[in-house]
């Protein structure tokens, strides 16, 4: 059973198609068997998706890429893949389906490895945080390789990083976001959706601009908030005591900043033009709360608490994702 949540963007608004409630318990797809994965990178977000794939059965086999020889080993204890290589090619051979969980930066560059041992008629997919320029660069290379390329992006992850903090359940209730084009094949995209769907996602499609406007705002931002505060509170030219008073708001206000710095200097970059917007608005915000602030207007400072109370009260209770990210 594949859940799915259709959204359209028409003059400068999304509308929603479809909606879907995330079932207290997730129906995994029975038609995802395929030969063969190759996972490129296996990190957190790899080794997790070997973790699902093979608890799962949703592959004879998994294979898995790690640029470092020592990174073998660290596959073989976590038990995310069925063998791990240095080889970028021997991983790729004969794979119905790749999936890419490198840094952004290192994606293009993988591909145009890897095109060589990609079969015809695979499917190729990612993990990146912005999908525009994943597409952009990916799409029609895979294509003209006779291989099918859709861009995905799963909303799950961790601060911590490594095969070692891979999970098989990361993915369970969770959405992961399916970026489709007009060149999509329809075919790779059912199944892409199947195999999405068979690790506990529910699979929501858009566009890659409308995702890459939406992450901005709920994912992107709230990272550089964290890290700014980090930083800052954090300084060591503060007071020795200052970090002995920051508490537990203080510590999950900022965990998302022990994140990669090379992903998230990736994702800054490729999605810089919607994440400055976010930022400008954001700052706007935090100038207008500063105005009656020094104002005194009791009032208005009620309403801007409590007017974040509600509408992060009813979120809550509306979401089933576990996921920390």
């Amino acid at each position: 059973m594949i859940h799915t949540l259709r959204l359209t963007f028409h003059a400068s608004r999304i509308r929603i198609i479809s909606i879907f409630h995330l079932p207290s318990s997730i129906r995994y797809a029975s038609a995802v068997h395929l030969r063969k994965i190759s996972i490129i990178g296996v990190g957190l977000l790899g080794g997790s998706i070997g973790l699902a794939v093979r608890r799962r059965k949703l592959a004879r086999q998994t294979a898995g890429f790690v640029r470092r020889r020592a990174s073998l080993k660290d596959c073989e204890r976590a038990g995310a893949v069925d063998f791990a290589t240095t080889d970028l090619l021997a991983s790729v051979w004969d794979a119905d389906l790749v999936i890419l969980c490198t840094p952004l930066s290192q994606m293009r560059p993988v591909v145009e490895r890897m095109l060589p041992a990609l079969k015809p008629g695979a499917m190729v997919t990612d993990v990146g945080s912005v999908k525009a320029s994943v597409v952009r660069e990916l799409e029609s290379l895979i294509q003209k390789a006779g291989a099918h390329f859709v861009g995905s992006h799963p909303m799950a992850g961790a601060e911590k990083t490594g095969v070692s903090a891979a999970r098989a359940d990361l993915f369970e209730r969770t959405v992961c976001v399916v970026t489709p084009t007009r060149k999509t094949n329809r075919v790779a995209l059912k199944k892409l959706k199947q195999f999405w769907s068979g690790v506990g996602s529910c699979v929501l499609e858009l566009t890659p601009e409308v995702h890459d406007l939406l992450v901005s705002r709920s994912s992107h931002l709230p990272h550089i908030i964290a890290a700014t505060l980090a930083s800052q509170v954090l300084n060591p030219g503060q007071p020795k005591q200052q970090a002995a008073l920051c508490a537990n708001g203080f510590r999950d206000t900022t965990r998302i900043a022990s994140g990669s710095p090379e992903m998230w200097r990736d994702i800054a970059l490729a999605n810089r033009g919607n994440l400055a917007k976010s930022l400008a608005t954001f700052i706007a915000d935090l100038e207008k709360f500063r105005r009656v602030l020094k104002k005194a207007d009791a009032k208005a400072i009620a309403t801007f608490f409590e007017t974040a109370k509600l509408r992060r009260d009813h979120w809550c209770a509306g979401c089933a994702s576990p996921s920390p990210e």
